[in-house]
């Protein structure tokens, strides 16, 4: 009977437990507000019992241990952009990338590198690398020495950082609590007590269980890699600086002739292959009347 009431309650927290990963499959993070609430309460509980106790023999309330705080966990991300001659995008970029090998696998990985555009068109640019977060502010110094050498102008250089301290602690209390509920149906189901229904049902209800713990260490290891390493994203282009030189505009408006005269040249031919069926029809109409005309006069 004992080990039945423990099933039924293992089975009973399982289904609960999936019922709200299934409301909140999106954040983890909701899922243990109650926890974080009943810890709360129980810590007050505690901290009421200890005044009581102090309270009733007149000696002072002992002091509570202080409360270790963890550092923030932040997730932080680098954007650089650069503008330059087409001509020196692709040399500037794959220096930029060997710079990222020469730090090491372990420090410094390339996530991707693309290159579009002609070269004497617009040509645009873009590496992406995780770089070990402890090195990603020397790292992006590197990067500027190397494009300023290159006589690249800067455009922008921004920082920014994402919070992840609680949801990686959530994460963390999921993982535990979803582990202590599979011992506790691993037990059960080795004791092998219980109705061939109930037996089943605890494998089935472990199988769940064991996908929450896959998942939930899943969404750890991913906040734990974004911590570890910052990404770092490097942007490369061409543009006209804007100036006060007086010829500036003469040379835009001089290279925009070709096309003008392109698209004069595209509408006559448009315009002419209208036209010209109905021009021949109007002199093949004209021709026939005039071998009619005379054909008449002289019947006459």
């Amino acid at each position: 009977m004992k080990h039945r009431m423990i099933l039924s309650a293992a089975i009973l927290g399982s289904a609960t437990i999936a019922l709200a990963a299934c409301s909140e499959a999106g954040d983890p993070s909701a899922e243990y507000a109650e926890a974080s609430y009943d810890a709360d309460a129980s810590l007050s509980v505690s901290s009421d019992a200890m005044a009581e106790a102090g309270g009733a023999d007149g000696s002072a309330v002992p002091e509570l241990a202080d409360i270790a705080i963890s550092m923030p966990q932040l997730a932080y991300t680098y954007d650089y952009r650069w503008r330059m001659a087409a001509e020196e995008i692709g040399s500037l970029q794959r220096r930029h990338a060997s710079l990222c090998e020469q730090q090491g696998a372990s420090a410094c990985q390339i996530l991707g590198m693309t290159k579009t555009g002609e070269e004497a068109d617009n040509v645009q640019g873009v590496l992406e690398m995780a770089i070990a977060s402890r090195q990603a502010r020397a790292f992006g110094a590197l990067l500027e020495d190397e494009a300023e050498s290159s006589g690249a102008e800067q455009i922008s250089a921004e920082i920014a950082s994402e919070e992840l301290s609680k949801r990686m602690v959530d994460t963390e209390a999921r993982l535990r609590a979803r582990t202590q509920l599979r011992d506790r149906l691993m037990d059960v189901l080795t004791t092998r007590n219980g109705t061939v229904e109930e037996l089943v049902e605890a494998e089935r209800s472990v199988a769940r269980v064991n996908e929450e713990i896959d998942q939930a260490r899943s969404w750890l290891n991913e906040m734990q890699g974004r911590v570890a390493y910052s990404r770092v994203t490097v942007r490369y282009e061409t543009g006209m600086p804007i100036t006060n030189d007086f010829m500036t505009p003469v040379q835009g408006a001089l290279g925009s002739l070709g096309s003008i005269f392109g698209y004069v040249i595209a509408l006559l031919i448009l315009v002419g292959s209208a036209l010209l069926p109905i021009g021949l029809a109007i002199w093949a109409v004209r021709i026939a009347r005039r071998r009619l005309i005379p054909a008449e006069t002289a019947a006459d």
